[in-house]
């Protein structure tokens, strides 16, 4: 797999901001186990388990890696790009003590991913002589302002998964099964420029007002309405995510009216994003279209999601979320409508806010595209 990274300036100040944030917060720092915050702060996906592998933070002082001797080399890129200090141990060695000594002690509570197993939470918290708190208040804004050269790619991963949509149309054939479909959009999606893929989902007909089907030994059929949501990783490590919906045939014209509503509604939460708007905001705009309509209880789920380094993160699109948008974030604009048994609907792109508004990444039509038979 491609190891691409960003420049070591851009690890370099999201490490400064970080521990600023650290001390605003209060805390004494911060311990990042592998992760997507990990990730985030230094560029290494590393993996590790039962051993403890942690970046340490302090709020004032100089970032340190405690590694497992066996591991350190997965760590040596970063940690020569960046001038991390690296302090190794081995089997038999207690590696929270290590952690605690980089901290550099002190009463002050100390932040914790919040993917850090209960395995190394517990010990750590021993040797701590207190409960670490989630690091997510402190890095939550870090991860959903996006710079520069993370929009880059996101607009990247964006013209992929368009061309893979482009191919979809032809892959839509009566009597190939979603399984089928799939296994060829996933050859498409690392064909069309991704490192590898996140997820296929290829729901038709009654399959398609289940949102999180993947896809089965279906057959497809003429008349089915087709939902397919896919998304895969673009080096390094940020997401697409886009779906659109296809119709195998003519759609009735019940169909095509639903449809005609749902469009409206994505297009009003796009218009509906800009700085200082609540994500609640927009997510009302999507609902009141369709609730107008009398589709309001078709549509089951949030209308967005933030994406970056993980398909799935803030800032989430969602009624009572009170976080004010600012140019930067990225996020998914994707409401749906779903009739169990029947069909489904939904219409996703990735936005980025800008300073008046907000820019797509996506950019494949959003009508219902027939597939002729």
């Amino acid at each position: 797999m491609n190891s691409r990274r960003f420049d070591s300036e851009v690890y370099a100040r999201r490490l400064a901001a970080a521990a600023a944030r650290t001390a605003g917060a209060g805390l004494a720092g911060l311990v990042i186990t592998p992760g997507y915050d990990l990730r985030y702060l230094i560029g290494s996906r590393a993996e590790t388990f039962e051993r403890l592998t942690a970046l340490v933070l302090p709020a004032s002082g100089e970032p340190t890696l405690v590694v497992p001797r066996l591991e350190q080399a997965s760590f040596t890129e970063s940690a020569d790009a960046l001038g991390l200090g690296v302090r190794t141990w081995v089997d038999g060695d207690d590696p929270y003590r290590l952690v605690s000594a980089a901290l550099g002690g002190g009463p002050a509570p100390t932040g914790v991913s919040d993917s850090m197993p209960a395995l190394h939470l517990l010990p750590l918290a021993a040797a701590l002589d207190m409960l670490p708190v989630l690091a997510t208040d402190v890095l939550r804004e870090l991860r959903m302002i996006k710079e520069e050269a993370e929009i880059d790619v996101l607009h990247e991963a964006g013209a992929a998964i368009d061309r893979v949509h482009a191919r979809v149309p032809e892959l839509l054939v009566p009597g190939r099964t979603e399984a089928d479909v799939a296994a060829d959009i996933a050859e498409a999606i690392v064909a069309e420029g991704h490192s590898e893929v996140a997820f296929v989902i290829v729901g038709s007909g009654p399959h398609g007002a289940d949102p999180h089907h993947r896809f089965s030994d279906r057959a497809l059929q003429a008349g089915d309405i087709v939902v397919v949501d896919i998304g895969g990783t673009v080096e390094p490590g940020y997401h697409s995510d886009c779906t659109r919906t296809y119709s195998i045939g003519e759609p009735d014209l019940v169909v095509a009216q639903h449809y005609s509503v749902l469009q409206r509604a994505q297009r009003a939460a796009f218009e509906a994003v800009r700085p200082g708007v609540t994500a609640a905001q927009v997510d009302a705009a999507a609902r009141c279209v369709l609730a107008e309509a009398g589709l309001a209880d078709y549509f089951v789920h949030r209308t967005g999601h933030g994406i970056g380094l993980c398909v799935h993160e803030e800032p989430y699109i969602v009624a009572g979320n009170d976080v004010a948008l600012a140019a930067g974030m990225a996020f998914s604009i994707e409401p749906g409508i779903y009739f169990p048994g029947r069909w489904g609907a939904r219409i996703e792109d990735i936005v980025v806010v800008t300073g008046d508004g907000a820019l797509s990444v996506n950019h494949r039509p959003h009508e219902l595209t027939v597939v002729p038979v």
